[in-house]
This record gives structure tokens, C-alpha cells and sequence, in this order.
């Protein structure tokens, strides 16, 4: 009978044990698996925050610029669009549009077609930001996870858009 390799103990591996000295009943299943993804997060997002911010950039003002970039062609949304893909109040957005446009990455102006509304207008200058900080981002994004096989990341993919959708419901 062949052993099985030990596997890396993690933080979440402790906090686990602890659970289990402690409340023998607890099923932490869940906990090993939601600790870890809370865990990834943070510590990915600590790495594309750093990423970013040789753009002069913070995540937060990525996600606008990209998200009006994924607009395609003009690149313009207005506030509202851009609020509710970021899932942000309007206030959370006003902030992060006031510190792009002091910064001439992109532009607001009155909506043609709605007197009261504005639209926003990714630049010339946030395009090419965007589209440079976009690669950097999935570069930092693709070394992480080089730590698994190809298969293994394409699992791991199709497993979290699962448990996604159905938390989502």
C-alpha cells in the first residue's frame, strides 16, 4: 500500500484543528473551504492592489476604467451603469470618478439624450492605462495560478462557478 504524500498544512488547517479540540461536533467543512477562498482574496487582491498602483491607480479605480473599456467603443456609461456593474452607491462612484477625471483618465459630460443625466467617457489616456494595467493584472493573476496543472485550474474554475450560481440564487 503506497502513503500518500503529506499535504501543506495551512492557517486554515489550524483554525480547523482548534474547532475540533474544542467543539468535536462542528462539521467545518464549509470553514475549510470558504476560509481559504476569503484567504485567496485578500492575499490576491493585496497583489493586484500593488499592481495597480504603479498606474497610479487603486482596484477600485481599475474596475471603473475597465468596466467602461468593456463598454467597447465609445467607452461611455453613465453613472448609473457604471454604479450598478460595481455594485457601488452613487456616492462610493462619485469619489472614484471625481480622482480619474482630476487625473485625465476619463471625462464626464451631459447626456445627449437625457437633460438630467451625464455620461462618463473613458480618454484617450485611460484607454491606453487600462489596457496596460489589464495585462499586468492577469499577469499577477496567471503566476498565482501556476501552482496548479492546467486540468487542475480548469476544475477549479468550473467548481467556484458553481458554488457562485448557487450562492447567487
Amino acid at each position: 500500500m503506497s502513503e500518500r504524500p503529506e499535504r501543506h498544512r495551512d492557517p486554515v488547517d489550524a483554525i480547523v484543528g482548534q474547532w475540533a479540540a474544542v467543539r468535536p461536533d462542528l462539521d467545518t467543512a464549509a470553514m475549510e473551504v470558504f476560509g481559504r477562498i476569503h484567504r485567496l482574496s485578500r492575499a490576491m487582491g493585496d497583489r493586484i492592489e500593488k499592481a495597480y498602483a504603479r498606474y497610479g491607480i487603486s482596484r477600485g479605480e481599475f474596475d471603473v476604467l475597465a468596466t467602461l473599456r468593456r463598454s467597447g467603443e465609445p467607452y461611455t456609461l453613465s453613472p448609473r451603469q457604471l454604479s450598478a456593474t460595481l455594485m457601488l452607491t452613487t456616492g462610493g462612484m462619485t469619489g472614484r470618478l471625481d480622482k480619474l477625471e482630476r487625473a485625465g483618465l476619463l471625462r464626464r459630460s451631459p447626456d445627449p439624450h437625457d437633460r438630467r443625466g451625464l455620461q462618463v467617457t473613458l480618454t484617450g489616456r485611460g484607454l491606453e492605462l487600462v489596457d496596460e494595467a489589464v495585462g499586468t493584472g492577469l499577469a499577477v493573476q496567471t503566476e498565482a495560478l501556476s501552482a496548479l496543472e492546467e486540468e487542475k485550474a480548469d476544475q477549479l474554475a468550473a467548481l467556484l462557478r458553481e458554488l457562485l450560481a448557487a450562492t447567487e440564487r
